[in-house]
Protein backbone atom coordinates (compact mmCIF):
# COMPACT_ATOMS: atom_id res chain seq x y z
CA UNK A 1 0.00 0.00 0.00
CA UNK A 2 1.47 3.37 -0.96
CA UNK A 3 2.32 5.81 1.87
CA UNK A 4 0.60 9.13 2.34
CA UNK A 5 2.11 12.27 0.79
CA UNK A 6 3.53 10.21 -1.98
CA UNK A 7 6.13 8.39 0.18
CA UNK A 8 7.13 5.02 -1.02
CA UNK A 9 8.22 2.00 0.95
CA UNK A 10 11.91 1.45 0.48
CA UNK A 11 12.94 -2.13 0.40
CA UNK A 12 16.25 -3.00 2.09
CA UNK A 13 18.37 -5.70 0.72
CA UNK A 14 19.56 -8.32 3.29
CA UNK A 15 22.97 -7.57 4.78
CA UNK A 16 25.91 -9.74 4.10
CA UNK A 17 27.76 -11.36 6.96
CA UNK A 18 30.19 -8.92 8.63
CA UNK A 19 28.41 -5.77 7.42
CA UNK A 20 27.17 -3.17 9.93
CA UNK A 21 23.55 -3.61 10.95
CA UNK A 22 22.73 0.06 11.71
CA UNK A 23 22.96 3.15 9.57
CA UNK A 24 24.05 5.17 12.70
CA UNK A 25 27.10 3.15 13.59
CA UNK A 26 28.56 -0.30 13.69
CA UNK A 27 27.40 -2.20 16.82
CA UNK A 28 27.69 -5.71 15.62
CA UNK A 29 27.93 -8.71 17.95
CA UNK A 30 31.55 -9.63 17.08
CA UNK A 31 33.07 -6.53 18.70
CA UNK A 32 31.02 -6.95 21.89
CA UNK A 33 32.16 -10.52 22.20
CA UNK A 34 35.78 -9.41 22.07
CA UNK A 35 35.24 -6.94 24.92
CA UNK A 36 33.54 -9.56 27.06
CA UNK A 37 36.35 -12.03 26.40
CA UNK A 38 38.94 -9.44 27.50
CA UNK A 39 37.09 -8.68 30.74
CA UNK A 40 36.74 -12.36 31.53
CA UNK A 41 40.49 -12.83 30.95
CA UNK A 42 41.41 -9.96 33.30
CA UNK A 43 39.11 -11.29 36.02
CA UNK A 44 40.59 -14.74 35.60
CA UNK A 45 44.14 -13.42 36.06
CA UNK A 46 43.18 -11.53 39.24
CA UNK A 47 41.44 -14.61 40.54
CA UNK A 48 44.54 -16.73 40.00
CA UNK A 49 46.71 -14.22 41.90
CA UNK A 50 44.18 -14.02 44.76
CA UNK A 51 43.99 -17.80 45.16
CA UNK A 52 47.80 -18.03 44.97
CA UNK A 53 48.19 -15.44 47.74
CA UNK A 54 45.77 -17.31 50.01
CA UNK A 55 47.64 -20.57 49.46
CA UNK A 56 51.01 -18.94 50.18
CA UNK A 57 49.78 -17.32 53.39
CA UNK A 58 48.27 -20.59 54.59
CA UNK A 59 51.54 -22.41 53.91
CA UNK A 60 53.48 -19.83 55.95
CA UNK A 61 50.95 -20.06 58.78
CA UNK A 62 51.14 -23.84 59.00
CA UNK A 63 54.92 -23.78 58.62
CA UNK A 64 55.22 -21.53 61.70
CA UNK A 65 53.00 -23.67 63.95
CA UNK A 66 55.03 -24.92 66.92
CA UNK A 67 57.89 -22.48 66.32
CA UNK A 68 58.87 -19.51 68.46
CA UNK A 69 58.94 -16.13 66.75
CA UNK A 70 62.46 -14.88 65.92
CA UNK A 71 62.14 -11.85 68.20
CA UNK A 72 61.50 -14.20 71.14
CA UNK A 73 64.57 -16.36 70.50
CA UNK A 74 67.05 -13.84 71.86
CA UNK A 75 69.32 -13.99 74.89
CA UNK A 76 70.60 -10.70 76.30
CA UNK A 77 73.42 -10.54 78.86
CA UNK A 78 75.44 -7.75 80.47
CA UNK A 79 79.13 -7.65 81.27
CA UNK A 80 81.18 -5.53 83.64
CA UNK A 81 84.89 -4.78 83.43
CA UNK A 82 86.91 -2.57 85.79
CA UNK A 83 90.57 -1.59 85.58
CA UNK A 84 92.40 0.65 88.05
CA UNK A 85 95.22 2.96 86.99
CA UNK A 86 97.34 5.52 88.80
CA UNK A 87 96.47 9.17 88.16
CA UNK A 88 99.31 10.85 86.32
CA UNK A 89 98.26 14.52 86.11
CA UNK A 90 96.88 17.12 88.54
CA UNK A 91 94.60 19.99 87.57
CA UNK A 92 94.08 23.29 89.40
CA UNK A 93 93.00 26.86 88.59
CA UNK A 94 94.67 30.10 89.74
CA UNK A 95 93.07 33.47 89.07
CA UNK A 96 92.93 37.10 90.07
CA UNK A 97 89.97 39.47 90.24
CA UNK A 98 90.13 43.31 90.44
CA UNK A 99 87.46 46.02 90.60
CA UNK A 100 87.92 49.66 89.53
CA UNK A 101 85.69 52.32 88.01
CA UNK A 102 88.37 52.79 85.41
CA UNK A 103 88.40 49.65 83.24
CA UNK A 104 91.95 50.28 82.05
CA UNK A 105 93.26 50.52 85.61
CA UNK A 106 91.42 47.31 86.60
CA UNK A 107 92.97 45.52 83.63
CA UNK A 108 96.44 46.89 84.36
CA UNK A 109 96.36 45.77 88.01
CA UNK A 110 95.06 42.35 87.04
CA UNK A 111 97.68 41.94 84.33
CA UNK A 112 100.58 42.52 86.74
CA UNK A 113 99.51 39.63 88.95
CA UNK A 114 98.66 37.13 86.22
CA UNK A 115 101.73 37.96 84.11
CA UNK A 116 103.91 37.13 87.12
CA UNK A 117 102.02 33.84 87.67
CA UNK A 118 102.34 32.90 83.98
CA UNK A 119 106.06 33.69 83.94
CA UNK A 120 106.72 31.40 86.91
CA UNK A 121 104.65 28.60 85.35
CA UNK A 122 106.84 28.82 82.25
CA UNK A 123 110.00 28.69 84.40
CA UNK A 124 108.67 25.51 86.01
CA UNK A 125 108.52 23.88 82.59
CA UNK A 126 104.73 23.80 82.25
CA UNK A 127 103.91 23.91 78.54
CA UNK A 128 101.48 26.33 76.95
CA UNK A 129 99.28 23.44 75.78
CA UNK A 130 98.65 22.62 79.44
CA UNK A 131 97.37 26.13 80.23
CA UNK A 132 93.83 27.30 79.55
CA UNK A 133 92.98 30.98 80.05
CA UNK A 134 89.58 32.44 81.00
CA UNK A 135 89.05 36.21 80.94
CA UNK A 136 85.96 38.31 81.69
CA UNK A 137 84.95 41.95 82.32
CA UNK A 138 81.56 43.04 83.67
CA UNK A 139 80.15 46.03 85.64
CA UNK A 140 79.21 45.82 89.31
CA UNK A 141 76.60 48.05 90.97
CA UNK A 142 75.74 49.16 94.50
CA UNK A 143 72.11 49.50 95.53
CA UNK A 144 71.20 52.89 97.08
CA UNK A 145 68.75 53.53 99.92
CA UNK A 146 66.33 55.09 97.45
CA UNK A 147 66.13 51.85 95.54
CA UNK A 148 68.34 52.90 92.69
CA UNK A 149 71.78 51.67 91.65
CA UNK A 150 75.16 53.28 91.19
CA UNK A 151 78.19 51.93 89.41
CA UNK A 152 80.65 50.35 91.81
CA UNK A 153 83.21 49.62 89.15
CA UNK A 154 84.23 47.07 86.55
CA UNK A 155 85.34 43.63 87.65
CA UNK A 156 88.14 42.09 85.62
CA UNK A 157 88.71 38.38 86.22
CA UNK A 158 91.56 36.42 84.70
CA UNK A 159 92.14 32.75 85.57
CA UNK A 160 94.41 29.98 84.29
CA UNK A 161 93.54 26.28 84.48
CA UNK A 162 96.79 24.34 84.81
CA UNK A 163 97.63 20.71 84.05
CA UNK A 164 100.53 19.60 86.21
CA UNK A 165 102.22 16.54 84.71
CA UNK A 166 105.11 16.46 87.17
CA UNK A 167 103.30 15.84 90.45
CA UNK A 168 106.36 16.91 92.42
CA UNK A 169 105.63 20.51 91.30
CA UNK A 170 102.14 20.64 92.81
CA UNK A 171 103.12 22.62 95.91
CA UNK A 172 105.19 25.09 93.90
CA UNK A 173 102.27 25.77 91.56
CA UNK A 174 99.79 26.20 94.40
CA UNK A 175 102.26 28.57 96.11
CA UNK A 176 102.04 31.05 93.24
CA UNK A 177 98.66 32.27 94.48
CA UNK A 178 100.10 33.42 97.79
CA UNK A 179 103.35 34.62 96.25
CA UNK A 180 101.71 37.15 93.94
CA UNK A 181 98.47 37.79 95.82
CA UNK A 182 96.12 36.03 93.42
CA UNK A 183 92.65 36.26 94.89
CA UNK A 184 91.20 33.02 93.48
CA UNK A 185 92.39 29.42 93.54
CA UNK A 186 90.20 26.39 92.94
CA UNK A 187 90.51 22.79 94.00
CA UNK A 188 93.21 20.35 93.08
CA UNK A 189 91.96 17.27 91.23
CA UNK A 190 93.69 14.26 89.71
CA UNK A 191 93.03 12.20 86.62
CA UNK A 192 94.65 10.03 83.95
CA UNK A 193 95.84 11.93 80.91
CA UNK A 194 95.19 9.12 78.39
CA UNK A 195 92.86 6.37 79.58
CA UNK A 196 92.52 4.63 76.19
CA UNK A 197 94.60 1.61 77.18
CA UNK A 198 92.66 1.25 80.41
CA UNK A 199 89.35 1.44 78.51
CA UNK A 200 90.48 -1.32 76.13
CA UNK A 201 91.46 -3.55 79.04
CA UNK A 202 88.18 -2.85 80.85
CA UNK A 203 86.20 -3.63 77.67
CA UNK A 204 87.99 -6.97 77.24
CA UNK A 205 87.12 -7.88 80.83
CA UNK A 206 83.50 -6.91 80.28
CA UNK A 207 83.28 -9.03 77.10
CA UNK A 208 84.74 -12.04 78.89
CA UNK A 209 82.21 -11.55 81.69
CA UNK A 210 79.29 -11.34 79.24
CA UNK A 211 80.41 -14.40 77.26
CA UNK A 212 80.76 -16.43 80.45
CA UNK A 213 77.24 -15.51 81.52
CA UNK A 214 75.83 -16.28 78.06
CA UNK A 215 77.40 -19.76 77.92
CA UNK A 216 76.15 -20.57 81.42
CA UNK A 217 72.59 -19.45 80.68
CA UNK A 218 72.52 -21.25 77.33
CA UNK A 219 73.56 -24.50 79.02
CA UNK A 220 70.87 -24.11 81.68
CA UNK A 221 68.19 -23.33 79.08
CA UNK A 222 69.26 -26.17 76.80
CA UNK A 223 69.90 -24.01 73.76
CA UNK A 224 72.89 -23.09 71.64
CA UNK A 225 74.22 -19.57 71.18
CA UNK A 226 73.86 -18.23 67.65
CA UNK A 227 75.12 -15.03 66.10
CA UNK A 228 75.45 -11.73 67.98
CA UNK A 229 72.39 -9.63 67.15
CA UNK A 230 73.32 -6.39 68.93
CA UNK A 231 76.05 -4.86 71.10
CA UNK A 232 76.20 -1.74 73.25
CA UNK A 233 78.62 -0.22 75.78
CA UNK A 234 79.05 2.77 78.05
CA UNK A 235 81.74 3.95 80.41
CA UNK A 236 81.18 4.67 84.10
CA UNK A 237 84.35 6.10 85.60
CA UNK A 238 84.92 6.12 89.33
CA UNK A 239 87.80 8.05 90.86
CA UNK A 240 89.01 6.48 94.06
CA UNK A 241 90.80 9.73 94.94
CA UNK A 242 88.71 12.56 96.33
CA UNK A 243 90.44 15.90 95.59
CA UNK A 244 91.24 18.35 98.36
CA UNK A 245 90.27 22.00 97.90
CA UNK A 246 92.48 24.85 99.08
CA UNK A 247 91.34 28.34 99.91
CA UNK A 248 92.94 31.61 98.94
CA UNK A 249 96.55 31.79 100.01
CA UNK A 250 96.70 28.01 100.39
CA UNK A 251 100.08 27.68 98.70
CA UNK A 252 103.40 26.98 100.30
CA UNK A 253 104.18 30.71 100.49
CA UNK A 254 100.66 31.90 101.22
CA UNK A 255 100.16 30.93 104.82
CA UNK A 256 99.99 27.14 104.65
CA UNK A 257 97.10 24.85 103.87
CA UNK A 258 98.78 22.62 101.26
CA UNK A 259 100.15 19.31 102.52
CA UNK A 260 103.86 18.49 102.53
CA UNK A 261 103.25 15.75 99.97
CA UNK A 262 100.20 15.20 97.77
CA UNK A 263 99.14 11.75 96.61
CA UNK A 264 97.59 11.51 93.17
CA UNK A 265 95.55 8.43 94.04
CA UNK A 266 94.06 6.19 91.38
CA UNK A 267 91.22 6.10 88.92
CA UNK A 268 88.82 3.25 88.15
CA UNK A 269 87.82 2.87 84.52
CA UNK A 270 84.58 0.88 84.34
CA UNK A 271 83.04 -0.46 81.11
CA UNK A 272 79.50 -1.83 80.98
CA UNK A 273 78.42 -3.77 77.89
CA UNK A 274 75.22 -5.42 76.69
CA UNK A 275 75.28 -8.29 74.17
CA UNK A 276 72.27 -9.94 72.55
CA UNK A 277 72.64 -13.42 71.04
CA UNK A 278 70.30 -15.41 68.83
CA UNK A 279 69.39 -18.74 70.42
CA UNK A 280 69.44 -21.90 68.35
CA UNK A 281 67.60 -25.07 69.52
Amino acid sequence: MPFMNGAKRVAHAPKKEGECCSPHGCHCGGFGKKIMATLVGVLLVYGIFFVGTLIRNNIKKYDSIGRVDRSERMLTVTGLGKVTGANDIAVTTIGHSTVNKDVAKAQEENKKVMDAVSADLTKMGIEENDLQTNYSIYPEYNYTSSGGTELKGYRVTHSITIKIRDLSKINAVLGLAGKYGATEISGLSFTIDDATILKDRARNKALADAQKKARLLAAQLGVRLGEVVSYGEYEASNDSYYPKYYGIGGGAEGGGGAPETVSGGSKDVVMNITVTYEMAP
